[in-house]
């Protein structure tokens, strides 16, 4: 009530107690009590007051104070030394101020003596200073850089989509300004190395500034470009030359594509002339983590992003066991890189996933569950035909407890879910731009345009594509790619999609394969293998190439001019030799998708054979020209040479066990 009384009192007329209703009688009559106790320091200030107004009124002398009189009449006098009372209740509020700093001393030496880190520990500031709190929440982001009212390019997106856009951009045009913004606090960067490379380097401070060593030992950041590259984002309209600037921290939450302007989440806006979303992906989740409460959540890692792979680095350097749910791409390169920590730090590692084998959508089934073997080599607990079905927190051991379809529990400090990637596409739905109701994605045309003046390139692109039908495509080559083409058709290039894109997953240095086109486990496979050198692995083709992001290794392999085939004899290879091969993926009997495993630099003979879609009747001979059996540079072998008994074709050319 006091504190009512003194808001009441400063805001009547703008004085104190400009008038007789300051104060209700309500008011007077709950003075009677605090007066006496909590606030009886208040009453000589209130009078000083009453009588500093003076200046305010316009009334003469006399009428002012005989008001005041009456005003302080009707308040509540203290009884007894008000000043003792006072001196009484600040000696009571001392006392209490020193039992509150004894008691959070005692919980600081218990917190210690327990072995908790205390608040401002080392390892608190470690986590802090890596983007996430010791339970996995994210650091504060600071405020947006300015942005420009006005740009000609606007791209949506900072990622290697975005990247490779506006190189192309300013390939065509050299003057032109490119604005890109994104959501995360970083430059565009690559994000394969985050579950490769990254993993296998002994060198911490290296890991520390993102800085990766390739399988050949040489030095790379993952950061495309260094920070003085770009200009500032507010600086980007007076370059006489273009240039290109990077908003990072912000959010499109609209487009109005009729009057091209792009609305931000902090209530800016910018005026685009061509604008290009390149939003990317998000991580699924499984709905039974995501229901399993806070305690749980707090232990999950959905791995994506540099802020994931610093968390995830951190946290498995002392845990002692975590979990990953998925057997595709990203959850088996993990998986391996995990199972390598596990030899050093004694980390428990187990996979669990629905298929019979790692990749099992993808690789047929003999290959799939020689991958698994691969896995399980590295110190990996491999769980195959097993669906999460209950999730909880087990509050004795601080431990996520899974419950899989089989009744088998397994209990990890962390968990990982890569189940795969939803496509950013919120702003389809504030926007109205159309998606695919299967595929996911922005809908758009052959050359990745949604609208007028709007293109999308990168995994939020279901794009047409003229030799395969309509696809989205969640890979590295694939944002390249795309954002090249999305770039140069900005600056006017209208060219249609027709490039296909590859993509590459690699179990380690010693294992590792190339794919291109509709790569399914459920399409019709012929594989062809032969018996790998120390010279067939991912280390190897990258001392030779000197690159590691082997989508940008293409040109070691000329793309021959037509499909040719001819027979090198070779003898046949037992079912479980696969050290290196070529698996063709049917449709019609037509190569709709080829995977090279451990054979690398023939990505361009892979296109061509795709490219001529045509019907082979012993793909055994078309492997030839991926060299797996011997020199490429050997002529064709003489007519008599070319003759096969039926037993080797059939032991060279293998179908996969599910009779496909």
């Amino acid at each position: 009530m006091w504190k009512g009384l003194v808001r009441n009192v400063k805001s009547v007329d703008g004085r104190i107690f400009a008038s007789r209703e300051g104060l209700t009688p309500s008011c007077i009559r709950c003075l009677q009590g605090p007066v006496n106790s909590h606030y009886a320091g208040f009453y000589p200030v209130l009078q000083a007051r009453l009588l500093s107004s003076d200046h305010r009124s316009s009334k003469s002398p006399a009428a002012v104070a005989k008001e005041h009189r009456s005003r302080l009449s009707d308040l509540p006098k203290p009884e007894g030394d008000w000043q003792k009372q006072q001196q009484s209740q600040n000696q009571k509020w001392m006392i209490f101020l020193g039992v509150g700093v004894a008691a959070a001393a005692a919980a600081v030496y218990a917190m210690k003596k327990a072995g908790s880190p205390p608040m401002g520990s080392e390892k608190e500031k470690s986590a802090k200073k890596q983007g996430a709190s010791l339970f996995g929440g994210k650091k504060a982001k600071p405020p947006p850089v300015e942005l420009p009212k006005e740009v000609t390019y606007l791209i949506i997106g900072a990622g290697t989509a975005a990247y490779s856009a506006y190189r192309a951009i300013r390939a065509s045009d050299a003057a032109a300004k490119v604005l890109l913004v994104g959501e995360e606090e970083h430059l565009p960067y690559m994000r394969t190395p985050l579950s490769k490379e990254l993993w296998y380097s002994d060198d911490r401070k290296l890991v520390e500034n993102l800085v990766f060593r390739q399988w050949n030992g040489r030095e790379r950041s993952i950061f495309y470009e260094k920070e003085g590259f770009y200009c500032k984002p507010k600086e980007l309209p007076e370059k006489e030359f273009g240039g290109v600037a990077v908003g990072v921290g912000h959010k499109v939450t609209r487009l109005d594509v009729k009057e091209q302007i792009a609305h931000f989440e902090d209530g800016s806006t910018v005026k685009y002339g061509k604008c290009l979303i390149a939003t990317g992906g998000k991580p699924r989740n499984l709905a039974v983590i995501e229901n399993a409460g806070k305690d749980v959540l707090e232990r999950i890692t959905l791995f994506r992003t540099i802020e994931d792979f610093k968390h995830l680095d951190s946290i498995t350097r002392s845990a002692k066991s975590v979990a990953i749910i998925g057997g595709g791409f990203l959850g088996s390169e993990l998986a391996c890189a995990l199972g390598k920590r596990s030899l050093e730090t004694g980390l428990k590692v187990t996979q669990i996933f629905p298929e019979k084998g790692n990749m099992g959508l993808v690789l047929p089934e003999y290959l799939s569950k020689w991958s698994t073997n691969k896995v399980k080599g590295e110190g990996v607990d491999v769980l195959t035909n097993s669906v999460v079905t209950g999730c909880k927190f087990d509050p004795k051991t601080k431990q996520v407890s899974l419950t899989l379809d089989s009744g088998k529990t397994v209990n990890a400090d962390n968990v990982v879910v890569a189940v795969g990637l939803e496509p950013n596409i919120d702003l389809a739905f504030s926007s109205g731009l159309e998606i695919h109701d299967q595929l996911g994605g922005f809908l758009v045309n052959a050359e990745l345009e949604a609208r007028s003046n709007v293109w999308v390139a990168g995994d939020a692109a279901c794009f047409y594509d003229v030799k395969l039908g309509r696809r989205r495509v969640e890979h590295h080559d694939h944002a390249v790619v795309s954002g090249r083409l999305a770039g140069e058709n900005m600056a006017g290039a209208r060219k249609h999609y027709w490039h296909q894109s590859m993509f590459w997953s690699d179990l380690g240095p010693e294992v590792g394969y190339e794919a291109i086109g509709l790569i399914d486990s459920t399409l019709p496979t012929v594989g062809v293998f032969a018996k790998a050198t120390e010279k067939d692995t991912p280390k190897a083709v990258v001392e030779a190439t000197g690159e590691g992001i082997r989508s940008e290794t293409e040109q070691v392999a000329p793309a021959p001019s037509s499909v040719v085939s001819y027979s090198v004899p070779s003898k046949p290879l037992s079912e479980e030799d696969f050290g290196k091969g070529v698996i063709f993926y049917l449709r019609n009997d037509i190569v709709v998708g080829i995977v090279m495993w451990n054979v690398f630099n023939k990505m361009p003979i892979a296109r061509q054979v795709i490219k001529e879609g045509k019907k082979f009747d012993d793909l055994s001979e078309v492997a030839k020209l991926f060299n797996i059996h011997g020199d490429p540079e050997q002529p064709p072998p003489a007519a008599d040479e070319k003759k096969e008994s039926t037993e080797q074709k059939d032991a060279k050319q293998k179908p996969d066990k599910a009779g496909k």
